[in-house]
């Protein structure tokens, strides 16, 4: 069977199997939020939960998900740590969402 150039250039589905769990990773409001917060500047954990309107373990949960992805990264400076995008997809994900629904 001949493979045609338009689906050789297709995701194989492993691949897609993994995009699509960060997607359902991705898939919370506040999720959204902090990701929105944390493309323009760090943070800590109390902030993002001040902004979603969350307490600071619920907020911590949500963080761990994502940088259990690998869409997250931290760093501690004393007794905070504080959050940043380590997948930088994630500028053009966020900007669709904008485009869509902001």
């Amino acid at each position: 069977m001949t493979t045609t150039k338009r689906e050789s250039k297709l995701i194989d589905l492993e691949a897609l199997g993994h995009a699509a769990e960060c997607l359902r990773t991705l898939a919370h409001p506040h999720r959204l939020r902090m990701v929105q917060m944390l493309l323009r500047e760090e943070h800590t954990v109390g902030e993002l939960a001040e902004a979603c309107a969350i307490q600071s373990h619920m907020a911590s949960e949500h963080l761990r998900k994502m940088k259990d992805r690998g869409l997250l990264s931290s760093r501690r400076d004393g007794r905070c740590t504080y959050y940043t995008v380590a997948e930088q997809g994630l500028s053009g994900i966020m900007h669709c969402v904008e485009s869509r629904f902001g």
